[in-house]
């Protein structure tokens, strides 16, 4: 299948970088310089993942990450010499899919941008009839519409990136039972866990905000110290997070 790759960064060695090792691939490649020539370029051209800098004139990288989950439900990795928690925390928060540090080894960008786009594609992939599943995931006043992989709450429409929805779909599955970290990251993230708990930990963050009354106090979704994490039983008896 043909997808198209935006790459957007100031720096023109980077992209060019990048570009040589994604064009060994059948990817069209998608140059931008700035973040509003790559806001222009997302509204002019079907992207399918975005790379994208922090560090942007103009329209910086978080910037244009917060424009993008606005509209667009595509992959997007962050790019960035800033590799400190709090901007890793920042661009996952703000709905990156994954975050890269500069410098970087370009076999792992490439590596990284084909599991996005691979988990985008099952994302999105209509089922056949070996892969039928239930319509729907219902606890409380949550439904988990499985066909348009979308949220309802209360009859609310809340829009899910891949990741949200793939995470919310795996602890719905098997409410009550406590999943560790490790076993969350490989089955939603389908790679290998290399202790970083952060990106489950904002992931789970962003998930509260749109589905908890009180993000503080959590009956959906619960973590369970020393242990990981649980989705609410089916039954209706909620828990308050200790």
């Amino acid at each position: 299948m043909h997808q198209t790759i935006l790459i957007a960064d100031d720096e023109p060695e980077i992209v060019e970088l990048i570009k040589l090792f994604l064009e060994k691939d059948p990817y069209t490649i998608v140059e931008a310089y700035d973040g509003e020539e790559a806001w222009r370029r997302l509204e002019n051209t079907r992207i399918d993942l975005a790379v994208i800098d922090i560090m942007m004139p103009g329209l910086d990288g978080f910037q244009l990450l917060k424009k993008i989950r606005e509209v667009y439900k595509l992959p997007v990795i962050i790019l960035s010499a800033k590799n400190e928690d709090t901007n890793k925390i920042l661009g996952l928060g703000l709905g990156a899919d994954d975050f890269i540090s500069k410098p970087f080894n370009p076999f792992e960008v490439v590596a990284r941008i084909q599991a996005q786009l691979r988990r985008s594609y099952e994302f999105s992939a209509p089922l056949t009839s070996e892969q039928e599943q239930p319509s729907h995931t219902a606890i409380g006043e949550l439904v988990l519409d499985h066909h348009e992989c979308v949220l309802y709450h209360r009859s609310r429409q809340i829009p899910l990136s891949s990741i949200e929805y793939k995470l919310l779909k795996f602890l719905m599955a098997s409410p009550g039972r406590i999943f560790t970290k490790k076993q969350i990251f490989e089955n939603v993230w389908s790679d290998y866990y290399l202790e970083d708990a952060n990106t489950i930990m904002v992931t789970i963050s962003r998930l509260r905000d749109k589905i908890e009354d009180n993000p503080r106090q959590p009956v959906y979704l619960l973590t369970i110290r020393g242990l990981g994490y649980k989705f609410a039983k089916r039954d209706g008896r909620f828990e308050q997070n200790k």
